[in-house]
């Protein structure tokens, strides 16, 4: 294999790969990146028997090959390469040699023929929407993923396309998140589960464009095509929870508020609250039907802060994990939101003040 290509590129195409590297693999090969050069065009693959991801890049390929190189170092080396232009050539016992301006490196590599096969996906039914609200839809959602290895169904994100509508949703037992997404053409269904871990690498290849994102399903695998990179991964099979039984239907309490007011709160409320004392909540009751009192207290000290409301409804008090409400907040792109109660003991929905774009569910800490 020889090959002159772009620094920039290569360097672009390394980093995401790179993100498809097992963290700790008992297979040293899993350790590496996979570079195949044909037809002027160089792909470079990361795999760790989950999670694919495949990047593509322009090349002047004067032989064709492929080999397997260390990912770690091989991003280093390319990262603070002096110059633009990058040589590399497969010398004889797989000894790399990469050059660039007057700075050469000289590295090992393994033969290609043992790195492991990403799963092949027929192209067949497709789901094609934007990079940018796939990209929005992950964020808006993944928190809420379970990372509870006894639950694994929980620790992935359900993905529901039908007619118009396409659907995001997490929850790991305490907390729920929905985002929806409305698109004037009519949609292929589509219901399946992808691990949030594999979602995070997805959320990374996308860009913040109206480019799209081409998805094909099987029924153990999925793809997702944004042309210059494909990712693929397993999907997780079972049951996922039903989690309209965990919506309630009666609210008893309906408050309208300014999103940033209450994120603002109860960040503030949490500095009192260190993480070896999770057990202590912050305590959202309202003294009249305008005003919401956010507090906190523990061995550190404690806060108490009041914010503008409009209450319909019973008086609310009730204690929630500060954590839980902060990272549903911090992705609501409005400026207000109602808060729904079912009582004390009940659920908290945060919910947009018009339409149903998105839907969070808190369960509040019993005391």
């Amino acid at each position: 294999m020889k090959l002159i290509c772009s620094k920039n590129l290569l360097n672009e195409a390394i980093s995401m790969a790179q993100k498809a590297i097992a963290t700790r693999s008992t297979l040293p090969i899993l350790d590496g990146l996979l570079f195949e050069a044909e037809s002027d065009t160089l792909t470079i693959t990361g795999y760790d028997l989950e999670t694919g991801i495949e990047c593509k890049v322009d090349t002047d390929v004067i032989i064709p090959g492929k080999v397997v190189l260390n990912a770690r170092m091989i991003g280093d080396i390319v990262r603070k390469l002096p110059e633009d232009l990058v040589n590399i050539e497969v010398e004889s016992n797989f000894l790399i040699k990469i050059t660039s301006g007057k700075a050469q490196f000289k590295i090992k590599g393994i033969e290609a023929e043992d790195y492991p096969k990403i799963p092949i996906v027929e192209e067949a039914e497709q789901l094609q929407i934007s990079q940018r609200i796939l990209k929005e839809m992950i964020g808006q959602t993944i928190f809420a993923a379970s990372s509870d290895e006894n639950r694994p169904i929980l620790n992935g994100i359900k993905v529901l396309a039908d007619d118009n509508n396409l659907e995001l949703i997490a929850i790991d037992g305490f907390r729920l998140a929905i985002r929806r997404e409305v698109f004037a053409e009519e949609l292929p269904s589509m219901s399946f589960i992808v691990p949030a871990k594999a979602m995070q690498e997805v959320a990374g290849i996308l860009t913040p464009t109206d480019n799209p994102v081409k998805i094909y399903p099987s029924h153990n695998h999925i793809l997702f095509d944004t042309g210059s990179v494909k990712l693929v991964s397993r999907l997780l099979q079972g049951e996922y929870m039903d989690y309209h039984k965990v919506v309630p239907s009666e609210v008893m309490s309906q408050i309208r508020l300014n999103t940033r007011d209450m994120l603002d709160a109860i960040d503030r409320a949490s500095l009192v609250i260190n993480v070896e004392q999770r057990r202590f909540p912050v305590t959202l009751e309202n003294p009249d039907k305008n005003t919401l009192m956010i507090s906190s207290q523990t061995d550190l000290g404690e806060v108490h802060e009041e914010i503008q409301i409009n209450l319909e409804g019973e008086n609310i008090d009730a204690d929630y994990n500060p954590k839980y409400f902060m990272d549903a907040l911090r992705n609501i792109p409005i400026d207000e939101i109602y808060l729904e109660f079912s009582g004390t003991f009940g659920p908290c929905l945060i919910k947009p003040i018009e339409g149903d774009q998105f839907l969070y569910l808190v369960l509040p800490l019993r005391r």
